[in-house]
């Protein structure tokens, strides 16, 4: 019998290798966002530790996978492109820990696919994908996933809670009115709008309730132009909120996670615009090189330069005070809510003033905050962060888990005789 070569020697001691579904795309203005964020974590995923696929929702809500998904110059793909791809669906009964994806079209005689999955990165932003309701799909399917929880994932992105949240908390945040969307049409009366944001003065900041990314904020500065922009972001959204419009407008941002150390903070960034707010192509498309907003694919181990561009500035000059209280608030906010996942927690201040709220949080940033930690005090690079994140999802699973049969003995109304 022949001895077995080296390299069979290396695979057998080697520890088994977890199996990571990335999924990103999805319904959601940010979709295309998300597509550069999941493919930057395939290519930072630590081949040695991992196996990885990509399972892209697209903008209809399909799901599927294929090697063609891990090249960005397939996006958007076109129906000859398609046909190369496989279409799933998740198996949402439990299957002890493990993610199944089911192909849409059988084999040769008829029998569905099936592709099990230990892990689902979740590089979705914006939509369903970063509200809790994909969340909540895997946490029934009994599927560990990166990231916030359900409960926060709900909350972070719905800007009216979170601002409650913060004034119960005690942290500066802007005060606020909300617009519902009418039952029929975008268009709310005059003087029931001028009801609505009496308590605030002009200007203000329109945007919606349940996005992010700038997407669909405004700065209005009369009664008349609130009423012409909101029709917009009813397209996207069902309430809008106004706040007050901040005056030599400053941004900070700054990302969190858990530890065996306790909360987390990376290190602190000033976007810079030349415009009085950020806009989406500004914040994913301008300047900095091919590895970060443009979305070239990241090696494990590799330590960014593209995010580090002149769009944002990392670790600015900040009073002593002022940095003090931008990481304990978020982190202050985070522990509430469920210290779980690498959110983003947004800040802005009025540079004249120094004074400083709290805005938004980000439950998955884009790119995964990745820059942000590389800069940290404690410094870890993207591949690391990715390790954080999946750990953390396979123990909050072995956390949440239920018995075989959650119901407990002294709650049966039923005898148990086995079967299903």
């Amino acid at each position: 019998m022949p001895y077995p070569d080296t390299m069979t020697i290396l695979s057998l001691m080697a520890p088994h290798k977890k199996t990571i579904a990335v999924f990103f795309g999805g319904r959601s203005p940010e979709h295309d966002v998300s597509v550069v964020t999941g493919l930057q974590a395939m290519g930072a995923l630590d081949p040695a530790r991992y196996d990885s696929f990509a399972v892209y929702v697209d903008p209809q809500g399909r799901w599927w996978t294929g090697e063609a998904l891990h090249k960005r110059e397939n996006y958007m793909m076109g129906a000859a492109l398609g046909k190369t791809l496989q279409g799933v669906t998740l198996d949402v009964r439990s299957a002890q820990g493990k993610g199944r994806l089911i192909s849409d079209k059988g084999g040769l005689f008829g029998k569905a696919a099936v592709r099990e999955f230990d892990v689902a990165l979740l590089a979705f932003h914006g939509g369903t994908g970063e509200s809790g309701a994909i969340q909540g799909i895997l946490q029934t399917a009994e599927i560990p996933f990166t990231g916030p929880r359900v409960t926060a994932s709900s909350l972070f992105m719905d800007k009216v809670l979170t601002k409650q949240l913060m004034r119960a908390l005690d942290i500066p945040t802007l005060p606020f009115a909300v617009l519902n969307r009418p039952a029929q049409g975008y268009l709310i009366p005059a003087d029931a709008l001028q009801d609505a944001v009496a308590a605030l003065d002009f200007p203000m900041i329109l945007k919606p309730v349940h996005m992010g990314s700038s997407i669909g904020i405004a700065k209005v500065n009369t009664l008349q132009e609130l009423a012409a922009c909101l029709p917009r972001v009813f397209e996207w959204d069902e309430q809008a909120m106004v706040e007050p419009f901040v005056q030599n407008l400053v941004e900070y941002n700054v990302a969190l996670r858990n530890s065996a150390q306790g909360i987390q903070t990376s290190a602190i960034e000033r976007p810079k615009s030349k415009d009085e707010l950020l806009d989406f192509k500004q914040k994913y498309l301008a300047g900095g090189g091919t590895k970060g907003i443009k979305g070239g694919v990241k090696a494990p181990g590799q330590r960014s330069e593209g995010m580090l561009s002149l769009t944002r500035e990392i670790n600015p000059a900040l009073p002593a005070q002022a940095e003090a209280n931008i990481r304990q608030w978020a982190a202050r906010i985070f522990a509430a809510a469920g210290p779980v996942g690498a959110p983003r927690i947004d800040f802005i201040s009025n540079g004249a003033t120094g004074e400083i709220w709290m805005n938004e949080v980000n439950p998955i940033p884009g790119s995964f905050g990745y820059f942000l930690w590389e800069a940290a005090a404690q410094s870890i690079l993207f591949s690391e962060l990715l390790d954080h994140l999946i750990d953390e999802a396979r123990a909050q699973h072995r956390r949440l888990s239920l018995p075989a049969d959650p119901v407990p003995v002294d709650a049966r109304l039923f005898e148990r005789k086995g079967g299903p």
